[in-house]
C-alpha cells in the first residue's frame, strides 16, 4: 500500500540548516533533520512508523489532508508531501502478531500433521500472496 501525506518542515530556531517536521494528518509526530535531504528521509521513516502502529493495533490508515489546505504555523514553514511504502516498511519493520483460530477438515489435519506443516506460516504466505495480488489489483 502506498500512502501520500502532507509534512510541515519549519527551520530550526537557530538557523542552522536544519528541519522540525510534523504532519498534521498524524497527531503527535515530530521528527527533524539537519539538513532539508534529512529531514525528508526522518518524516518519511516516522510517517511509516506512525501509520503502522496504527495498523498493528487495529486502527484505520489517516486520510490525509489535501495539501492546498495545509499551512504552516510559522511565516517561514515550508508544506511538502511524503511518499509512504508501507508494504516494505511492514515487511522490514512490523512484528506484532495476533493469534486466530481456523477449523478444518479432519482430514487435511491428518495430512498436516503427516507432513510435519506448519499450519501458521502456510495460512500467513497464503495471505501475503492474496495480500499482494489483490493490491495489485
Amino acid at each position: 500500500m502506498k500512502l501520500v501525506y502532507p509534512i510541515i518542515l519549519t527551520p530550526y530556531e537557530d538557523h542552522s540548516g536544519g528541519y522540525v517536521v510534523t504532519a498534521p494528518d498524524m497527531p503527535g509526530l515530530v521528527t527533524g533533520g539537519d539538513t532539508l535531504a534529512e529531514a525528508l528521509d526522518m518524516a518519511r521513516d516516522a510517517a511509516s512508523g506512525w501509520v503502522l502502529t496504527e495498523l498493528e493495533d487495529g486502527r484505520d490508515v489517516p486520510h490525509a489532508s489535501n495539501i492546498a489546505d495545509v499551512t504552516p504555523d510559522e511565516p517561514d514553514g515550508i508544506v511538502s508531501l511524503i511518499s509512504l511504502d508501507m508494504d516494505a516498511y511492514a515487511e522490514k519493520y512490523g512484528s506484532k502478531a495476533v493469534r486466530k483460530n481456523v477449523t478444518i477438515p479432519a482430514w487435511l489435519d491428518t495430512f498436516g500433521e503427516r507432513h510435519n506443516i506448519n499450519y501458521s506460516q502456510v495460512l500467513r504466505e497464503g495471505l501475503e500472496n492474496r495480500y499482494r495480488e489483490l493490491q495489485g489489483a
